[in-house]
Order: C-alpha cells, then structure tokens, then sequence
C-alpha cells in the first residue's frame, strides 16, 4: 500500500526519512546488536541518544544557558498539573488566557491547586480569534497561553508582554513551525506527537529561577520539575525510543534550514490553503485573520442546514480517505473539517487535498 497524506490532528505524520532511518536501525542500533526500544536508560548505548536530542532542540530553538531541558512523561496533559504546583508558589494566584479548549483544561486543573484569573477570552465568539491582551500586571506567578489550538485553529500572532510574571506556554501543535523567542517565557512545554515525534515523550523547556526546592506542598516527586532537573530526565526509566525518535526529527528539521527553514515551508503551505478557503464559494475557514494557525486549519462548507452539513461532511472525509487524503473530520465542537499541515506535511500534500476539494464541490454543490 502507498503512503497517504495525514492530516490527523496527533499523532500525527512523521518525515519519510525519519521513518526509514528508524526502521533501518530496529533490530540493530550503530553495531549494538540490539534496538533502542531495548536498551537499558543508564546504558552507554543509549546516554548519547538523550543528549544528542537535548542538544538538538538548544540549537534549534536557541535555548538561553539560563534554562533546562527536560523530557517527561504523561503528556502536555500533566503539565497542566505540575505548572501551577511548581510555579504557583509565592501568591497562589495565576493569570490564564482562555483560547480553547486545552487552555480551559488547562486552568480548571490549575483551579484545584491555586487561585485562577481569566484575564482574556475568545469564548464570546466560540474561541475564533486570538484575544489581544497589552500587558498584564498583578500579583500573580505566572500567565498561561495555548499559543497554538488545534481544535479552533488559532494561533498567537504575538507573545503577550508579562514584565517580570513569567510566562508559560503550551507549544505541542506549533513548536518548531516558526522561530520563538525562548528568553520571553518561563517555561515552554510541548507534547511530541504534533512536530517532534510519537506520543509518549513531552519536552519541557523551563528557567533555572522557576527550578524551586518547595513547590506546592503535598507535590508528588514525579511532579517535581526539580526531580528531573536533578538526573537530567532519568530520575525513572525515560521514554526512550521516543525521545531517540525526537532526536532523528530534530536532525531532519536542521537539514530543512532549522526553524526559519521551517516556517518558510509552513508559511507557503497555509497561505496556499488559506487563499483557496478565502476565494471559494463552497468552502470557508473558521478562524479570523490575525488569529490564524498555520498548523491546524478548520474548514466548513457553504451547507447550513445541521443535518444535510452533517451527511455532506461524512461524505466528504469518506471519499477524501479513498483518495489517500485521511484523518479530515473537523472536532465535534467546530464541526466541518479540519487539515492539519504539521512540519512534516509536505506542500504536495496540501495541493492534493485542494485539487479534491475542488472536485468534490464540481460534483456535491
């Protein structure tokens, strides 16, 4: 069977090359006789598999001295946790900026730990649009965003200026997309399975000054940033093959022209979508200019009517799948369709999946 084009929200595609380079090394990792999935965390096989990804992702992304790097487990899900016990420390008190539906997850589990203010929303208008927020001021111990939403595609097209408080930021469905200024947060967390690698591994970027002894009280150890700051990601037995995976990834981004390489690609692959949504009759996006993702691209078409959209829409996505073009449908809260266009999409894929469309609308409207 040939290769298809996924557009799956995450996990998501990987680089061809990666995906042989991998299956290349299974059975026998560079003359050890064994795969990586099974070598011991603290084998000299393996040390420089970690280190070369932590390496990797500091000059890719141009990670200042003064942070660490860490890979953790149980997704960006459980930073959502660990953010307000490690960070929320001094007044207890935290300001969220509310864009969706993982940034809403994301401060209502802050809210059994810590006080939460919602300084901005984009609910009023079901979370098409990123919120413009100035400055943020107030006693609090950090701000938190979702700078890319997968589920409404949205995007911050700014970083929000948050003086001394320290701002963290979910990056799992845009990290590496585009060049980010790493110094202008306090801590960065990303789940791999949008643009670094399979899911299982998630990559904390965090400042030496946020590292604290005494969270929370009551913290789990395994919750503790410091607790893996202290072994350098193997406090436990670390995901392994997938942060060997993360590290192919990031070697294959380096050779695309690292980060900037990377958003020329991305740039030209939305912008291609974009101006195909924006001139059509039958199809529309759902995001605001200004607001929009590069990566995740929600897409309606011009069927109003709730339940001829919905058969229309699964008549869509099934011929779509037919043609190679898989993992369309759009989440149930946005409806219509959604095209993911992660790092390892390529333009070819995009240009299919708007030649479809067209043939699609010629013969369903």
């Amino acid at each position: 069977m040939s290769r298809v084009y996924n557009f799956s929200a995450g996990p998501s595609c990987l680089p061809e090359e990666v995906l042989k380079e991998c299956a290349a090394e299974m059975l026998d990792y560079q003359g050890t006789g064994q795969s990586v999935m099974e070598m011991s965390h603290r084998s000299s096989a393996y040390k420089p598999v970690i280190q070369d990804a932590e390496a990797m992702v500091r000059k890719l992304m141009n990670v200042p001295d003064n942070y660490k790097i860490l890979f953790l487990q149980g997704g960006g899900s459980t930073q959502f946790a660990m953010i307000p016990l490690n960070l929320g420390i001094k007044h207890g008190k935290a300001a969220y900026i509310n864009t969706g539906i993982w940034s809403n997850k994301a401060l209502k589990e802050a809210k059994k730990f810590i006080n939460v203010d919602v300084i901005a929303s984009s609910e009023d208008r079901n979370f098409c649009y990123i919120p413009k927020v100035e400055k943020v001021t107030g006693d609090y111990d950090y701000v938190y965003v979702c700078f890319n939403n997968t589920i409404k595609g949205t995007h911050y097209e700014y970083i929000p200026d948050t003086g001394d408080i320290p701002l963290a930021a979910d990056i799992s469905s845009c990290i590496l997309s585009e060049p980010l200024d790493v110094s202008r947060f306090g801590l960065l967390f990303a789940g791999a399975q949008k643009n670094l690698g399979p899911a299982g591994v998630t990559l904390v970027i965090i400042r030496d000054d946020l590292i604290t002894e005494t969270p929370r009280a009551g913290t789990p150890t395994m919750l503790t940033y410091k607790t893996h700051v202290d072994d350098d990601s193997m406090y436990n037995t670390p995901p392994c093959y997938a942060i060997y995976v993360v590290g192919k990834v990031l070697h294959w981004v380096e050779k695309q022209g690292g980060a900037e390489g990377m958003k020329n690609l991305n740039y030209a692959k939305a912008k291609l979508f974009y101006d195909y949504l924006d001139n059509s009759s039958v199809y529309r996006a759902t995001t605001d200019k200004g607001s929009r993702s590069i990566m995740n691209i929600p897409f309606l078409t011009k069927e109003t009517d709730p339940e001829k959209a919905d058969v229309i829409n699964k008549k869509f996505v099934s011929e779509a799948a037919k043609q190679g073009l898989v993992n369309l449908a759009g989440h149930r809260t946005v409806g219509g369709m959604r095209a993911s266009i992660y790092n390892a999409m390529p333009i070819d894929g995009v240009k299919a999946l708007i030649a479809f469309m067209d043939k699609f609308a010629k013969e369903n409207f």
